[in-house]
């Protein structure tokens, strides 16, 4: 089953059926879902990553069961030298720290796979909220988009069986997005 590709309008089909699964983020050593996904659309991914350590929006903390820091990886995901996309993960310290993911570079599969590795295990469900919002300045300038604009927000959760949120992901997407899932019907 094909996950994301960009078709020749600059459309970005983002397939959340598939794109978290392990032989998808995995896929011909790619470091995770964006990266493998651009890859197989014959496209040229990049990611300029900035991690740190700080304080989790309340919202997030919430989720996460946080009331201190957290690791958070800033990311602006690229299309060749198009920035499509804003991504900001917040992770549990000791969740980081147990998969040594503190650093830049995650190695293969990404975040998720060194998480498995470290027993943070996400199973084969994620919870993904989507709202669309007027973009903020600074999300404006990023992405190119005029004052006032309005984005597409992706809150990704991922938690292990016994329901602990290890991550908290926030895409924000501008314009050329179109999303797809698959809904249980019985």
């Amino acid at each position: 089953m094909v996950s994301n590709r960009i078709d020749e309008s600059g459309l970005i089909l983002r397939d959340a059926r598939t794109r978290y699964t392990t032989g998808q983020r995995e896929q011909n050593g790619a470091h995770g879902a964006f990266d493998a996904e651009l890859r197989r659309s014959g496209r040229s991914p990049g990611t300029e990553v900035t991690v740190s350590l700080g304080a989790a929006p309340a919202d997030v903390a919430e989720l996460l069961g946080a009331d201190g820091d957290v690791v958070v990886r800033a990311r602006e995901m690229f299309d060749g030298d198009r920035i499509i996309q804003l991504v900001t993960t917040y992770i549990p310290s000791d969740v980081a720290e147990a998969a040594d993911i503190e650093q830049a570079d995650t190695g293969v599969g990404g975040i998720i796979s060194r998480m498995k590795e470290a027993g943070f295990d996400q199973g084969d469900t994620a919870t993904e909220d989507i709202e669309l919002r007027t973009a903020t300045l600074e999300e404006s300038t990023r992405l190119g988009l005029p004052d006032g604009a309005d984005v597409l927000t992706i809150s990704h959760v991922g938690a292990t069986a016994d329901g602990r949120v290890v991550e908290v992901t926030q895409h924000v997407l501008g314009k050329g997005w179109k999303l797809r899932y698959a809904v249980p019907l019985a």
